[in-house]
């Protein structure tokens, strides 16, 4: 204990604080010795329905599902800190101080292992807009097509074909975890939306629909649903939309938004996540990854979406955009296991050179797979139909039809659907750092799981 004692004052001193400013630190725990509850009684800490989920998949219950210690968020909190996230997974939690004296205090407690410093209070937040819904115009003409301007982009992976049969994405619901979703509650796109609710890690007390647009064009190739104008991949799915991106700074805290917006989806039972999020570089440069840091375990983010399968639900994560630039890698959390990273593709399946590359430092392949993410049909902050680049959206497209092909495979676990879309990949035999598995073909991964299904029920 005397060592970890010294290394929390080390740590400590190190940071440079000043008392003038506002600071955010991780607190990491020792155990959870002191904790409430019990895996007997899951019910306690869980919906039924994340518990139905896990009995589906035969998954157990561990440690890292118990809440954290009660004892020992109340002896953090009564020194008058303010606690802003919480992971019980990592068992960690993130306070808030503007005196930096307070952090010393904590080195006096047995329980806490080791503490970081993720955030520092930017100079200014810029004010939102409060007439935010004269933005929308919702001009929009009819197309041809059933699906508008998205039809390549679902087509590619014969996503129609499941749509067709009859999976859409209904009773399964996905969470969007973003960092906003600006207008969502006034474009008439979204207006069948099936919204199951909203959780804001940033800043609880804010508007999401007024914070930053990303999530909002993230969310349109999932739930868009307007016939000749735009439907999206899962336009049946139930949906949760949680921020966990702090758009006015970037410090690892929003790994710890993050982590607390995939517990919270994993407790109400969310089925699949989208994230088109990933961080390698910080405003506080000390704090950067390192190519060697692409492990799955080293991010915090990266940790969290390790487990997920494990919790029986599938992360599809965004590769990233740093194909052009020095760090060219993917980055956390793309990096975790058994989840499927996606970069991005033109309409004519040729990777776009923005798409981040792989593999893993511990040599596992990334991209899993790859989706339209160069002219991709989105919607606009007016609510109208646009064309966006990004691996931000070639993650949800793939995302929704990954949602219908579960829906149609029920008896699947989270595992498997990962390795069901890597075999489905154009390049599953002959994979690369580029391309990963390829572009998965779903309506063949459909009927390959039907036909093995009914050779186990034989």
């Amino acid at each position: 204990m005397k060592k970890i004692l010294s290394y929390i004052l080390i740590t400590f001193f190190c940071f440079e604080v000043s008392a003038e400013k506002s600071y955010k630190f991780r607190l990491y725990l020792a155990d959870k010795e002191g904790t409430e509850f019990s895996l007997d009684h899951p019910g306690e800490f869980l919906s039924q329905r994340a518990i139905d989920r896990r009995k589906r998949q035969n998954l157990k219950l561990d440690s890292t599902d118990l809440p954290i210690s009660q004892q020992y968020l109340l002896a953090v909190s009564s020194t008058g800190v303010r606690i802003a996230a919480k992971s019980k997974w990592n068992n960690t939690i993130v306070i808030e101080v503007n005196d930096s004296g307070k952090i010393a205090q904590f080195a006096e407690m047995p329980f806490i292992s080791k503490v970081k410093r993720v955030w520092i209070a930017p100079d200014s937040i810029p004010q939102r807009n409060a007439n935010r819904k004269k933005d929308v115009t919702d001009k929009n003409s009819k197309r041809e097509s059933y699906y508008g301007d998205a039809y390549r982009q679902i087509h590619v992976h014969n996503g129609d074909s499941l749509h067709n049969a009859g999976f859409k994405g209904k009773n399964m619901h996905i969470a969007v975890i973003d960092a906003g979703f600006y207008n969502v509650d006034e474009i008439k796109l979204f207006k069948k939306i099936n919204l199951l609710g909203t959780r804001d890690f940033v800043n609880p007390n804010s508007d999401i629909y007024a914070e930053n647009s990303h999530g909002m064009k993230v969310l349109s190739c999932l739930a868009a649903n307007k016939p000749n104008v735009m439907v999206g991949t899962a336009p049946e799915a139930s949906y949760w939309l949680l921020r966990s991106e702090d758009n006015d700074t970037e410090f690892p805290v929003e790994e710890d938004y993050w982590a607390a917006a995939v517990e919270f989806a994993d407790s109400v039972g969310v089925d699949v996540i989208n994230t088109s999020l990933g961080y390698a570089e910080f405003d506080d440069k000390s704090a950067n990854y390192r190519y060697r840091d692409l492990d799955g375990k080293s991010s915090l983010m990266s940790n969290s979406a390790s487990m997920l399968a494990d919790k029986g639900m599938v992360l599809v994560n965004s590769a990233g955009n740093s194909g052009r630039k020095l760090w060219k890698k993917i980055s956390p959390p793309a990096d975790a296991k058994n989840i499927i990273t996606v970069g991005a593709v033109t309409r004519g399946l040729i990777n776009s050179d923005f798409s981040s590359v792989g593999d893993t430092s511990d040599g596992r392949t990334k991209p899993d797979a790859m989706a339209v993410g160069v002219s991709s049909a989105i919607v606009s902050e007016s609510g109208t139909v646009s064309l966006g680049n990004g691996t931000s959206f070639s993650s949800p497209i793939l995302c929704g039809i990954v949602a219908d092909f579960w829906q149609a495979c029920p008896w699947l676990t989270a595992k498997q659907v990962v390795e069901a879309v890597q075999r489905a990949g154009d390049r599953y035999i002959f994979p690369d750092n580029i391309y990963g598995f390829g572009v998965p073909d779903m309506w063949k991964a459909y009927k390959e799981e039907v036909k093995n299904n009914e050779k186990n029920e034989k």
